[in-house]
């Protein structure tokens, strides 16, 4: 009878480590992607300057548009923002460089110029880069947060304590309005 039970503990023993182990390597999985989500935006936030001083050059009386590109930047970059408020401010950084792409295009000789094309390149690829690392996370964050709240990761989440539900990176506002093609 004794070895029955002492069967049962250590089983019931090895039960909560090997959930717990996963608690902690699906949180590390979701911390490890949002690093990677940094990354990106670092390299993005570095080609950003390229790019303004590029179009300055040929466009110098568009010094509102230049403005909003560094205000966004500098709101994307300052500080420890949480994921919420991090995709804000990427959001507000990506609608002022679409301004930027729009202003390219009413100047020909900026559109042609090789420094600014590959800028735009790189940057496009960033965004791509971006793009995955985002969906990435949001897929890590869905399996922690399946693992937090079916059984038994909500018991052994509920002993152990250190787990917390994470945010998804969302689109906010207009990102996730449809969008509206006219042709005049």
């Amino acid at each position: 009878m004794g070895a029955v039970v002492a069967v049962c503990v250590i089983a019931a023993g090895w039960w909560v480590v090997r959930t717990y182990n996963r608690l902690v390597r699906l949180r590390n999985q979701t911390q490890a992607s949002w690093a990677q989500i940094d990354v990106q935006l670092k390299r993005r936030h570095e080609l950003i300057p390229n790019l303004v001083e590029g179009a300055r050059g040929y466009a110098a009386h568009e010094r509102s548009t230049f403005e909003a590109v560094t205000a966004a930047r500098g709101a994307a970059v300052s500080g420890e923002l949480g994921v919420t408020e991090r995709a804000a401010a990427e959001e507000a950084l990506t609608a002022t460089l679409g301004k930027l792409f729009a202003l390219a295009e009413n100047y020909p000789d900026l559109k042609a110029d090789q420094h600014f094309s590959t800028v735009q390149a790189e940057l496009r690829t960033a965004e791509d880069k971006i793009a995955y690392a985002r969906q990435f996370y949001n897929s890590a964050v869905q399996s922690y947060h399946t693992a937090l709240e079916s059984f038994p990761g909500n018991v052994v989440a509920g002993l152990g304590g250190a787990h917390a539900r994470r945010e998804y990176f969302e689109a906010a506002g207009a990102a996730q309005e449809p969008v509206q093609v006219r042709f005049a």
